[in-house]
C-alpha cells in the first residue's frame, strides 16, 4: 500500500517537473519589450537597438523598443523597476542609475534593491565638442575663453542628470571655469545646439559625437577616457590638459527585481555570445563604444562600486538637481 501511494506521489512530482520545464522551455512566447530611459536617437537608443536585434534572433520573439525618456533617465529607470517580473519586460541601464541617486533629491527607485542586474555590456567616454570653424582648437584655448569670460558663454546637455550634465559642471569645477548650462531632451539636441550657436559646447557620449565630428559638422577637443579614443584618431584625452579629469559612461541590461533566474541567465548567455562574435564586436566598436562584457556575476558589485563613485564626483562638482 505504502509502496503504491509512494509511486503515485512520485508519479505527480514527474508530471508537474515536466509542466515546469515545459513551462521554462516555452519562454519567450510573445514579444518582449525592451525600456530605453533615453530619447531615440540618443546613444542608448542605438545601443539598446543592436542588442535587440541580436536578441531578437536568439530569442526567436521581437524584443522591442520603448523610449522613455525624461528627468535624466528616472521616469524610464522607475518604469523598468516598477514592470512585473514575468520575463517580458526587460531595461537598458546607463550610468544614470548610478548618478541619479546622488544628483536628485529624490529618485523613485532603489538602485540595487528594485532591479536584476543581467549584464555589463558596454562603456563609452564623452566627447568635448566646439562648432567647426570655432576659433577654440584645443583644451587649453577653450579653458582660456572661459577664463577671460565667466558666466558668458553656454554649455547644452541631454537633460538635468545626464551623464553630458555631470561631465560638463566636473569639467567647471575641474578647470575653474564658469558656463551656463542649457539643458536638452537628449544628446542628439546637444550636437544641434552646437552646430546652431545656441550652446559653445558640450559633452555628448562619443558615439554621438563620432559621425558629425567625422562629416566635419562639428570640431572634438578631446575626449573624456584616460586616453585616446582608436574612433577618433588624433583627439586628446582632456586629461592631458586637465589631469585626473575622467568620466565614462556605462551601459547594461536590466530587468525588474525578482526576475527569473533562469530566464536572466538565458539572457546573459546570449549577450555573451553576441560580445564574442567579432563581427559584432567590430560593429559595436566603430563608434568608440569600448566593449566590457560583465556578466550576472560581477555586474551586481560593480554597480555597488559605481554608485560609490559618482556619489564622490557629485559631491566634487556640486551639481544637484531637484
Amino acid at each position: 500500500m505504502l509502496k503504491r501511494e509512494f509511486l503515485k506521489s512520485a508519479a505527480c512530482v514527474s508530471v508537474l517537473g515536466s509542466a515546469s520545464g515545459a513551462w521554462a522551455q516555452a519562454w519567450p512566447s510573445k514579444p518582449i519589450k525592451l525600456i530605453v530611459p533615453f530619447i531615440p536617437g540618443s546613444a542608448p537608443d542605438v545601443i539598446a537597438r543592436g542588442l535587440a536585434e541580436r536578441l531578437t534572433g536568439a530569442l526567436g520573439q521581437s524584443v522591442v523598443i520603448e523610449n522613455r525618456g525624461g528627468a535624466g533617465g528616472n521616469i524610464g529607470l522607475e518604469a523598468i523597476a516598477r514592470a512585473a517580473p514575468d520575463g517580458y519586460t526587460l531595461g537598458l541601464g546607463t550610468s544614470s542609475l548610478s548618478i541619479n541617486p546622488a544628483l536628485y533629491r529624490k529618485v523613485a527607485f532603489d538602485p540595487l534593491a528594485d532591479f536584476t542586474p543581467i549584464h555589463l555590456t558596454y562603456a563609452m567616454p564623452h566627447c568635448l565638442i566646439v562648432q567647426a570653424d570655432s576659433p577654440y582648437r584645443s583644451v587649453s584655448d577653450l579653458v582660456r575663453a572661459l577664463k577671460a569670460n565667466p558666466g558668458k558663454f553656454n554649455y547644452a546637455s541631454g537633460g538635468n542628470g545626464s551623464g553630458a550634465h555631470l561631465c560638463a559642471e566636473l569639467f567647471k569645477a575641474t578647470a575653474g571655469v564658469d558656463v551656463v548650462h542649457v539643458p536638452y531632451r537628449g544628446a542628439p539636441e546637444i550636437i544641434t545646439a552646437v552646430i546652431g550657436g545656441s550652446a559653445l559646447m558640450g559633452f555628448p557620449t562619443l558615439s554621438t559625437a563620432v559621425p558629425p565630428v567625422r562629416s566635419g559638422k562639428i570640431r572634438a577637443l578631446g575626449v573624456t577616457g584616460p586616453k585616446g579614443n582608436p574612433a577618433l584618431p588624433g583627439v586628446p584625452s582632456v586629461a592631458d590638459t586637465l589631469p585626473g579629469f575622467e568620466v565614462v559612461s556605462w551601459f547594461g541590461l536590466l530587468a525588474p527585481a525578482k526576475f527569473p533566474a533562469d530566464m536572466a541567465r538565458r539572457i546573459d548567455q546570449e549577450v555573451q555570445k553576441a560580445l564574442g562574435d567579432s563581427s559584432f564586436r567590430e560593429k559595436v566598436q566603430s563608434d568608440g563604444t569600448e566593449i566590457i562584457g560583465m556578466g550576472s556575476a560581477d555586474f551586481p558589485a560593480y554597480l555597488r562600486q559605481d554608485l560609490q563613485k559618482w556619489r564622490r564626483v557629485v559631491e566634487i562638482s556640486g551639481a544637484k538637481v531637484d
